[in-house]
């Protein structure tokens, strides 16, 4: 096998293995069949809620294993192509051979990421809420990059977006702003990206024309559903209303519209303003703190599961999952997995997948990368 032959399939066997680790392979065989049981019931839609639930989940199972064993098949008899190709010297079959592992290594890593997204919450639409770290206008504009930068990221992904909160900063940027993003996995696909970012620029705001850094958080939780119950006692909670506000006069209103709710046990802070209806945009605050505390359940569980324990961290040095520098060099690095692109532009314009990628992946094997931040 020739060394680009070889190299293909290196990736589509790493991409299957760890498809098959993510769904821990023999027992998601086992449920299948378990699944494939119940459906032949014929009391199984006695109870619709409960026969949805065992549908989906069939499904996911069914479409992530079949997706294994296909492109298995497909590679064994690539493989069986070229190497009668080679056994009798036609350079055309080896190159078609060729073209078709290449294919499939490209639908390979496509493949892994979605089966990467199973769990409890992925499919579901999600909320991108965005803080300006210390340093007044700087790290002001910087949130306001990043919060353009996760609007391309949704509308290169063909999914919608809302602004639910939005609180401008003092001369420039963004103190804070909540995104409301919908579309099937938003929520998977976006849930690595909670974290510290960090920004090294020279400054447009310094007329001495010096360095500066930057901090901001972006905080990821997932729009719940019916299917998910929250209980939350009103005593718990410390409601207030205020003016809603927005860049360039969005969202303005001459009422007290816009709600700020507290969960006092946590400290968690929800708010929105998106709606003229001080009724919605209460109705809103309260999914978005039933999503918070839906979230921080998941991240306590994932943590004792991995035997870590993590919480959000001040947003200052030493926090910071990613690094994008802009001056004296070009480049965005992730101090999680190491990935690294020499085009900071296409990063802030929504180009995160290859980022994401490899944190979900790195989710599921548990490996860690020792990465050096850059300056």
């Amino acid at each position: 096998m020739r060394a680009e032959g070889q190299a293909h399939i290196d990736r589509i066997e790493a991409a299957l293995s760890l498809v098959r680790m993510s769904l821990d392979w023999e027992r998601a065989l086992r449920r299948l069949d378990e699944l494939n049981a119940r459906v032949e019931d014929p009391t199984l839609w006695d109870n619709p809620k409960d026969a949805e639930a065992v549908m989906r989940e069939r499904r996911r199972l069914d479409a992530a294993i079949s997706t294994v064993r296909e492109i298995s098949t497909e590679m064994a008899d690539a493989v069986e192509f070229i190497d009668m190709g080679e056994a009798e010297g036609d350079d055309e079959i080896v190159a078609d051979g060729m073209a078709s592992l290449g294919k499939l290594a490209d639908r390979a890593d496509a493949d892994k990421v979605q089966a990467l997204l199973a769990g409890e919450a992925d499919a579901n639409d999600t909320y991108i809420e965005i803080h300006a770290g210390a340093g007044g206008t700087e790290s002001q504009d910087w949130a306001e990059m990043l919060q353009r930068m996760y609007s391309r990221w949704a509308e290169r992904r063909g999914y919608k977006v809302e602004v639910v909160d939005y609180h401008g900063g003092d001369q420039a940027g963004i103190k804070s702003a909540t995104l409301l993003v919908k579309g099937e996995n938003a929520y998977g696909y976006a849930k690595t990206e909670s974290g510290v970012h960090r920004l090294v620029r020279i400054s447009p705001y310094d007329s001495s024309a010096r360095r500066h850094t930057s901090f901001s958080s972006v905080w990821v939780y997932p729009v719940i559903d019916d299917d998910i119950d929250i209980e939350i006692n009103e005593s718990d909670l410390k409601i207030d209303t205020y003016r809603a506000s927005g860049a360039g006069g969005q969202h303005v209103n001459t009422t007290d519209s816009a709600v700020r709710i507290t969960h006092q046990p946590t400290g968690i802070v929800v708010a929105s303003q998106n709606d003229r209806s001080q009724h919605k945009n209460r109705a809103t605050a309260m999914n978005m703190l039933k999503a918070r505390l839906f979230e921080k359940e998941m991240a306590e569980r994932e943590a004792v599961a991995s035997g870590e324990y993590a919480e959000k961290t001040e947003i200052g040095w030493g926090h910071q999952i990613r690094s994008y520098v802009l001056q004296p060099y070009q480049m965005v690095k992730d101090l999680r997995t190491g990935v690294t692109s020499p085009s900071p532009d296409d990063v802030l314009d929504g180009g995160l997948d290859p980022f994401i990628s490899a944190a979900l992946a790195q989710r599921v094997t548990g490996e860690t990368v020792d990465v050096e931040d850059v300056e």
